[in-house]
């Protein structure tokens, strides 16, 4: 299974992330993750993305690109993934494109969260509390949710068109939403 989780900051991507990665037996990867390691480990990728994250703005294509493909390419993920913030731009869905064909298989389904604004930035509030995550202000906050109407909310009706969008009600217990997930999934064929 070739999956993409998507929605706003704070929809619960990742939670549902490795609740779907593990229903199927794919790896989760995760931008965000991949990007706060590198951010950790002082690597010349994470100082580049710390200053973009941090500003509440998206890390350039050209690097969360190499990323992705770097991912995809390791053989934990030839049976499949699921993607969590990845793709975030048209430009970055012409590149997944081209990395999935080249494997000979197909995307299979993109799940996108819906969630309320307000519950948006109510639920990343609480986690810059709980986890201790500094890029979780208010402020960067509501920019991350203006960034994504702008740039990535496009891309659910390029999904759309290709018949392969799954839309998910991402308010309620977590449990609530995986089911949901899980429901809406076991619809789609595997490629």
């Amino acid at each position: 299974m070739r999956l993409i989780l998507m929605g706003p900051p704070g929809a619960g991507k990742g939670t549902q992330a490795r609740y779907v990665a593990d229903h199927f037996g794919v790896p989760a990867i995760s931008t965000g993750d991949i990007f706060r390691a590198n951010v950790s480990q002082g690597t010349p990728l994470g100082v580049e993305a710390k200053r973009y994250m941090d500003a509440g703005e998206y890390v350039p294509d050209e690097v969360t690109n190499l990323m992705v493909r770097n991912r995809i390419d390791e053989d934990d993920a030839a049976p499949g993934f699921l993607l969590d913030g990845y793709p975030r731009t048209l430009a970055q869905v012409t590149e997944l494109d081209g990395m999935i064909e080249f494997t000979g298989h197909r995307l299979d389904a993109v799940v996108v969260l819906t969630v309320d604004s307000e519950e948006l930035v109510q639920r990343l509030l609480q986690r810059a509390q709980t986890d201790g995550r500094a890029d979780d202000t208010e402020d960067v906050i509501r920019r991350r949710q203006e960034i994504y109407l702008e740039q990535t909310e496009p891309l659910i009706g390029v999904y759309r068109e290709r018949g392969i969008l799954v839309e998910v009600d991402g308010m309620g217990e977590v449990d609530d939403v995986t089911a949901r997930i899980f429901a809406a999934l076991d619809e789609i064929p595997q490629s």
